[in-house]
């Protein structure tokens, strides 16, 4: 389970250095391929090739013209590529990515359950998590029991 935020950081060749928390288990029950994408620019998601690889079986029965599979496939693909990690849990962040998130030294790196590891500028986290927390996901959360 990938949980909590880890720091790490973004060496000047733009490779992200996977925080020990998380690589042991990536490299026990995924390995060390992984799809690193981005759907808006801002923050770096980092998948898991199996994980990315469950995404576009579920996409994949979507007639292709579907507006929410085409769009999101647009944008993963365009900020998007697989990457290898490297003997020492360095996984490189494509150019154009790592450039409009501004993944530059030091980062935060934060566990979402099963599914991805989220990578952020420090300095771009900080504004929306000093934010108030939604209203209207408070309520949702509560109706589902949290």
């Amino acid at each position: 389970m990938f949980r909590g935020n880890n720091p790490a950081s973004v060496d000047e060749k733009g490779r992200l250095k996977i925080p020990t928390a998380f690589k042991a288990l990536l490299d026990e029950k995924y390995g060390p391929e992984f799809f690193v994408t981005s759907l808006d620019g801002q923050s770096v998601r980092v998948y898991p090739l199996p994980v990315w690889i469950k995404i576009e079986e579920k996409l994949a029965p979507l007639p292709s013209m579907n507006k929410a599979k085409k769009q999101f496939l647009d944008r993963a693909n365009y900020w998007g590529q697989t990457a290898h990690a490297d003997a020492q849990g360095r996984v490189l962040i494509p150019s154009l990515l790592r450039e409009s998130a501004g993944m530059h030294g030091e980062v935060a790196v934060i566990g979402h359950l099963e599914e991805y590891l989220e990578v952020w500028s420090l300095e771009r986290l900080r504004e929306p998590m000093t934010q108030p927390f939604p209203e209207a996901a408070m309520d949702e959360l509560g109706n589902l029991g949290i």
